[in-house]
């Protein structure tokens, strides 16, 4: 019978102690988990609104993904064609290379206004395929390239790892179509690093390709 009240005593004060030390474990248990249970990643709350950059570009061959809030006839993905244009309902063909996400969005609310009572339009771009640079010759990978804002010379040869051995540093050439024509600059690696040729390291343009012999 001691035994008894002694194992008794030793329970009581084990419950005492859990309901003590872990009053909150307690309740979240009774209420199914809730209070300041971890919240899965699958569940955190998003802004839904897309976000626009402000910074990119749109060139030709760029895809285009067009919302307008509640006008699904007007949403849709279109790519920017090679004369820059891309194509909506009612809208026909709307200019769309040479502006940034941002400006585009604010030219077709105003186009949109016609036929929309104050049109929320959010421009994404889908795939960057205009804005490419091509390196080739000796370098550690050459190939195509995403041309990043401000890009120039020096950083696309980072990119593509450094000169080769071997390389003729001196003789780079970069050749960027003007119109009809191929223009050649040239690019001394060594002068450019070492300062005596800073304005050589020019911001490189879509499509421009860097010859390295």
């Amino acid at each position: 019978m001691k035994n008894f009240r002694i194992k008794a005593s030793v329970r009581i004060f084990i419950l005492i102690l859990i309901l003590a030390l872990f009053p909150n474990y307690i309740s979240q248990a009774q209420e199914g988990g809730s209070g300041n249970a971890p919240v899965e990643a699958g569940n955190i709350p998003r802004d839904e609104k897309p976000v626009v950059d402000d910074s990119y570009i749109i060139g030709p061959s760029d895809i285009l993904e067009i919302q307008v809030w509640k006008e699904p006839d007007f949403s849709r993905v279109v790519p920017v064609r090679a004369d820059g244009m891309i194509t909506l309902p009612l809208l026909n063909d709307v200019k769309a290379a040479g502006f940034t996400p941002l400006q585009l969005k604010k030219d077709l609310e105003e186009k949109i206004k016609d036929f929309v009572e104050l049109p929320e339009v959010s421009v994404i771009v889908k795939e960057s395929l205009g804005r490419r640079i091509y390196i080739i010759g000796k370098v550690q990978k050459p190939g195509e390239y995403l041309l990043s804002k401000d890009m120039t010379v020096l950083q696309a040869l980072s990119v593509a790892g450094g000169l080769a051995e071997w390389a003729d540093s001196d003789d780079i050439v970069i050749i960027r179509r003007v119109g009809d024509e191929a223009k050649r600059i040239f690019f001394d690696y060594e002068k450019v690093i070492s300062g005596r040729k800073p304005e050589q390291n020019i911001y490189l343009q879509p499509n421009d390709t860097i010859i390295i012999p």
